[in-house]
């Protein structure tokens, strides 16, 4: 708790209102949840104005890790925006780049082959089934349920040697290009994704056991931190915190892209949009994810893995290490001294948390004249006071794990 000071009076009388005396002012505590809270998972505040163990009222404070994404997009090279989109939502950062890339792909009007199309949808499935390991792990150790996430955790880190067998990378992947892959996968990843397939439903099943329909579990997330589905869209939610809440949007489904048309899968929704909601909804996920990746592995296409575009897509290291002309377009393509059409384009795709976006204007330059990212974090933590008034301290923890709000995305 935080007594109120000379200095920090004014803030904390704006949130209890101005009307009231000095005496009402001091019927409240203030508690600084944040910055460097461990149980914000991340760089941000929120003042709590506190009755007891009653949340009466909070004023949320974020901004300490923006590191301007979208102005620094604007003084990049296209090719070289990929670095700063993986440390967006850093859970599930292919995601990101493979966002990055079909919205540039879309300004210049790329026909992506459908080899290409398959393998970025395993990518994007391997990494929301990481997301969600992340989240709903977290969400169990909020409640004092260390076991599970210790038992779950490994499995992600299977995907992330997978990441590591395709681009070197685990955590900031940097995966792809615009046009494709740097190469098309080995057979050693197909096996460590066959390999996972076969281990992940028994672990997953086995964590739901844990946790799913523990009574002390249930206890503390039923009726936790819910939003109508109503409220949910007038705060333009999206992903699985507004599908927990019983409306049905998913991009993958609403606007395919990478031949999501081709895949069978369910949307999965809650009811009530609480806390156990928001972790149910990601837990069935996971299994959808699982059914996209047999699908696609199951049906993959022969073909390119890459694009035709030669003047966006890397040449071969054999052919930079070994030809002037190789090198000289390497060169070109990575310090960005090839032109774009003009033109603005808006791409999404079904993020770990929801729909991100990039809104991608071109003056004909080598760089964007203009990006702006629409982050899910930043759209629905916005809600976070609203969700937690009345409730008490410890389930506004769990409140924000469900939400997973990223710091990283938030900020940007």
């Amino acid at each position: 708790m935080i007594n109120i000071s000379d200095d920090n009076f004014e803030k904390h009388k704006a949130l209890n209102g101005q009307d009231q005396s000095d005496q009402e002012l001091k019927q409240y505590n203030y508690l600084n949840l944040g910055p460097t809270h461990p149980a914000t998972h991340g760089i941000f505040q929120n003042i709590l104005k506190m009755d007891g163990e009653v949340i009466v009222d909070a004023q949320p404070t974020i901004g300490y890790i923006h590191r301007a994404f979208e102005k620094l997009a604007e003084n990049r090279p296209f090719y070289q925006i990929t670095t700063i989109t993986d440390r967006l939502n850093y859970c599930s950062s292919p995601i990101n780049n493979i966002g990055w890339h079909l919205t540039v792909e879309k300004l210049l009007g790329v026909k992506t082959p459908k080899r290409l199309d398959y393998l970025r949808v395993i990518i994007m499935e391997l990494a929301r089934i990481a997301d969600h390991i992340i989240c709903n792990s977290v969400v169990a150790v909020d409640t004092g349920a260390l076991t599970g996430f210790l038992y779950v955790f490994q499995w992600r880190e299977k995907i992330y040697e997978i990441y590591e067998e395709i681009c070197g990378a685990r955590l900031t992947t940097n995966i792809g290009r615009i046009g494709g892959f740097e190469r098309d996968f080995s057979e050693k990843v197909f096996a460590k994704i066959n390999n996972l397939l076969t281990e992940l439903p028994a672990a997953l099943s086995e964590f739901e056991k844990l946790v799913m329909r523990n009574r002390i579990f249930m206890d503390r997330t039923v009726n936790v931190g819910g939003i109508t589905g109503e409220r949910a869209l007038e705060y333009s939610f999206t992903g699985p915190n507004l599908r927990a809440a019983g409306v049905d949007y998913d991009v993958r489904v609403m606007t395919p892209y990478c031949s999501y048309e081709d895949f069978d899968f369910t949307i999965p929704v809650g009811s009530s949009g609480d806390t156990y909601d928001r972790f149910c909804v990601r837990q069935e996920e996971m299994w959808q994810s699982i059914s996209i990746i047999k699908q696609a592995l199951k049906n993959l296409p022969k073909g390119d893995f890459h694009a035709d575009v030669p003047e966006f897509y890397l040449p071969p290291k054999e052919e930079v290490y070994n030809t002037m002309e190789g090198l000289i377009w390497h060169f070109k393509i990575v310090m960005g001294e090839i032109n774009v059409p003009k033109g603005q384009v808006y791409q999404s795709v079904e993020g770990g948390n929801g729909e991100l976006g990039f809104y991608l204007v071109s003056d004909g330059g080598r760089q964007p004249y203009r990006l702006h990212i629409r982050r899910p974090c930043f759209i629905y933590y916005q809600a976070y006071p609203e969700m937690i008034k009345g409730s008490m301290l410890s389930d506004a923890i769990l409140t924000m794990s469900s939400m997973n709000v990223i710091a990283g995305e938030l900020d940007a």
